[in-house]
């Protein structure tokens, strides 16, 4: 049965449906090693974990980091119907984020300097364009040695086709997953990454070859979304990095555009292929809001590198043996839940430890994925809680800048009362601010969703809106979008590792949010919910490997 299309007359046409993998024709692509779940840390340690040989890091890290970043994880198949997931998370199975690296020539390793793009069916890489290598080192000179560049892309019409002008969030939720995916990836290595938000939009562009018109069909193009670099870890010695701020080594989170111009000027190999046959309905308002948050300023900023002891790991937490990388492949999002599991309160306060950035702390000493942003956090959660055991049914708030409650308690309903969570550890700013049954105001908040009332708790994302639209500019508005999607894949994990399921929650009521506690004006906007509980498996469907003899 045909779907209204929102917004507009006419109707959802799944013959629209674009493919969902983008590869350049006319390109060779190399194959990646299939990483085996043994050679990965640890789930709860692998922000820990120490480099591995300087070599055979390099080889592994572009296997593992593309391994976790959206190759398959497994198909599924309901009669003659099959259909691949992915281990990084999207809305509608849809995966509109694509991944590029940017790699040097290293010594004794077969990879020519160059641009390449990940294409997750062959779990391999194609190589866009071959680079000078002297230039490349040039460019990635400021940073460690070894570091490499690593970029996000969107395709919004692969969330546009079926979802209409909301296709724009749900593009930069995704960017957020894939962030976190890319970030924890790398920490199983023992790396480090930091998003270079001092890049003008036009410069990413350049490098990751998406101002290339020529290369892309009508309507299908790809929206550069951000570049990140990443190191090895270990002692930065000035000898590795040339930016300093008196006696503390730093981190650029800038490139050289001068350079990447030069760099664009070679000869690119490939072009897309095409997703749709006919796209029918063009919403123009995701080009005009991509338009307005577009970054035209470029910042020459840096951050001051890891300290000799960095604090990895949030301070409210406990080991799990599960391995890493069989966390990362099971992620699934749950499509009901059953009602009745409880999440015992200790987990949930361990889980609701690991969303913490540790603002207080220096970027790069804050705990892994938060130390991959450059800015203080800007989201916090308004939680509605069913069955969590020790904890009073009810509407919570965790607040992950301490500096920011009085700013939320100014910005909600002044009768509100603040009362800190019996058992919770006073390292954990959260708080109870009604009691009562949520679970029908939550359902209904989340567009008649049974799964945020059936769950063990629910929550609604809080970001600071105007205060930070107007003091950065327009183009942080995909960046509240960004930390929401990091904040959901470590929910979705540390769920995982619960034996629970999780599941992103893209359609809501905002405004019906904020008057529940009273949020004034747009001091605050809701951008994502999520939920949390006991999954419901579907029994109708059969679980096959993602890549055959390949995962032998």
């Amino acid at each position: 049965m045909p779907l209204a299309v929102p917004g507009r007359t006419g109707f959802l046409s799944f013959a629209l449906i674009p493919a969902r993998l983008l590869f350049f024709l006319r390109l060779c692509r190399l194959w990646l090693i299939i990483t085996m779940a043994t050679e990965i840390p640890l789930y709860r340690e692998s922000a820990e974990t120490e480099p591995i040989d300087p070599l055979d890091r390099v080889i592994r890290y572009h296997s593992q980091t593309k391994h976790h970043f959206n190759r398959y994880a497994a198909w599924k198949q309901a009669g003659a119907m099959q259909w691949a997931l992915r281990v990084n998370p999207s809305s509608g199975n849809l995966h509109p984020t694509e991944g590029y690296l940017v790699l040097p020539q290293m010594e004794g390793l077969d990879l020519k300097a160059g641009l390449y793009h990940y294409a997750p069916r062959e779990h391999g890489l194609e190589l866009r364009v071959e680079f000078d290598a002297g230039l490349v080192a040039r460019l990635l000179a400021p940073f460690p040695a070894q570091s490499f560049l690593f970029g996000l892309t969107s395709i919004h019409w692969r969330e546009a086709w079926k979802y209409g002008e909301r296709a724009f969030r749900y593009c930069n939720h995704d960017v957020g997953h894939a962030m976190g995916t890319a970030r924890i990836a790398a920490a199983t290595l023992g790396w480090n990454m930091a998003l270079l938000d001092g890049v003008a939009q036009d410069t990413v562009a350049a490098l990751l070859g998406t101002d290339r018109a020529e290369d892309f069909h009508d309507g299908e193009s790809e929206h550069p979304d951000c570049l990140a670099v990443v190191w090895p870890s270990g002692d930065v010695t000035g000898e590795t990095v040339d930016v300093k701020h008196g006696e503390s080594t730093e981190i650029p989170l800038f490139l050289d555009a001068e350079l990447i111009q030069s760099l664009a000027a070679g000869t690119w190999r490939g072009s897309a292929n095409r997703l749709s046959g006919e796209h029918g309905v063009h919403w123009d308002i995701i080009d005009e809001v991509a338009a307005a948050g577009w970054k035209t300023s470029c910042e020459s900023r840096a951050v001051s590198a890891p300290s000799s002891i960095a604090y990895h790991v949030s301070p409210i937490t406990h080991h799990s043996h599960q391995l890493a990388g069989a966390i990362i492949r099971q992620r699934r999002s749950a499509v009901s839940f059953d009602g009745k599991t409880a999440m015992a309160s200790a987990t949930f306060f361990q889980l609701l430890s690991r969303v913490m950035p540790a603002a207080e702390l220096p970027q790069l000493d804050r705990p892994m994925p938060w130390d991959v942003l450059p800015w203080q956090p800007a989201i916090h959660l308004l939680l509605f809680v069913h069955r969590v055991e020790g904890l009073t049914p009810g509407l919570y708030v965790l607040v992950r800048d301490r500096e920011k409650l009085l700013l939320l308690q100014q910005s909600m309903n002044e009768e509100l009362i603040w009362t800190p969570v019996p058992g919770c550890s006073a390292m954990l700013p959260f708080y109870w601010l009604l009691e009562g049954d949520a679970k029908k105001a939550a359902v209904q908040l989340s567009c008649h969703q049974d799964i945020a009332g059936d769950s063990a708790f629910s929550l609604g994302m809080l970001a600071e809106f105007e205060g930070r639209l107007r003091e950065g500019g327009a183009w942080w508005y995909p960046r509240l979008f960004w930390e929401a999607g990091l904040l959901g894949q470590i929910l979705y994990l540390e769920a995982e590792a619960a034996g629970m399921r999780g599941t992103g929650i893209g359609c809501f009521f905002d405004d019906p949010v904020h008057e529940i506690v009273g949020i004034k004006g747009r001091s605050f906007q809701s951008l994502y919910h999520f939920t949390v509980g006991g999954p419901v498996e579907d029994g109708r469907l059969m679980t096959l490997p993602p890549y055959g003899t390949r995962d032998e």
